[in-house]
């Protein structure tokens, strides 16, 4: 079978030189090209590859705030190309990703390929998503909850538990007061959580029990197993397989409504106006 990847690169001659060294790879199809994050985010959604070949240093959104953003269940397998220093090599091998230097080189082009078909092979890109998250954490740091965030009546009833109306997020020294009504949506990998909020993504070690007993469930509501979203941002539902649905919100971005969260569906449809989905 066909491994559907997408070149994602600012330098137009970048792309052609991988365009061209894939082509000896007659399993891999290169599905589109993206010239920046937003394009990849689009092809992403739009395609669903099963590849990404990624730049991390980009105008814009750099090839890290491209992973922060792509849901735990659309991310494709990752391949880095980059240009960085020694410390950023380091931490791809310590997470065991792939990463090819630039310029190219065949011999390694090769190598990453065949542990692309190892993951591919094995349906792992849900433990890579956690490695990279964990990777992004040592490379651009992380926040954390501050102590006593957590509301002190957790087990009282939920109309009169006290929810937080700002998330105070720990980055070193310093405090982010994000306000809780800015935040779109919340993915979950491994011990880390991505906060996407105001047009930013926070990265932040918590659990999704912990931001659930901090947020108002008349407001944010879960919907997999990995995603919190706010009901206020969904514009519409898109029926998918086995029951399940795609949540589009006022950002463009589709995240998915699982089959064991179909109960949610007519409280997202009371908040958002949406059309019931079909089929």
């Amino acid at each position: 079978m066909t491994i559907r990847a997408i070149i994602v690169d600012d330098e137009p001659l970048a792309r052609r030189g991988l365009e061209l060294r894939l082509r000896e790879a007659a399993d891999v199809e290169i599905v589109r090209q993206c010239a920046n994050g937003r394009e990849a985010l689009a092809a992403i959604g739009e395609l669903q590859p099963d590849l990404m070949f990624l730049d991390i240093q980009m105008p814009g959104l750099s090839g890290f705030d491209v992973v922060k953003q792509v849901p735990q269940e659309s991310l494709p397998m990752i391949v880095f190309v980059t240009a960085f220093d020694r410390f950023a090599i380091d931490a791809f091998e310590a997470h065991a990703l792939d990463y090819l230097l630039k310029p190219v080189d065949e011999a390694r082009l090769a190598r990453a390929l065949d542990r692309v078909r190892g993951q591919w092979q094995q349906r792992q890109a849900v433990a890579q998503r956690e490695q990279l998250m964990a990777m992004l954490a040592d490379l651009t740091g992380k926040g954390e909850l501050e102590p006593g965030a957590l509301p002190a009546a957790q087990g009282a009833p939920h109309a009169a538990r006290p929810y937080a109306s700002m998330l105070p997020i720990r980055v070193g020294r310093e405090t982010i007061r994000l306000d809780v009504g800015t935040i779109d949506w919340i993915d979950a990998a491994g011990d880390y959580m991505c906060v996407h909020a105001a047009g930013r993504t926070h990265v932040l070690r918590a659990t999704m029990k912990e931001l659930e007993q901090m947020l108002d469930p008349q407001v944010f509501q879960r919907v997999h197993r990995s995603t919190i979203v706010n009901l206020a941002r969904v514009r519409s539902l898109r029926p998918h397989l086995n029951g399940e649905c795609f949540l589009k919100l006022d950002s463009g971005q589709e995240v998915k409504l699982s089959r064991s969260f179909r109960d949610k569906v007519e409280l997202l449809l009371d908040r958002s106006g949406a059309a019931p989905p079909t089929g």
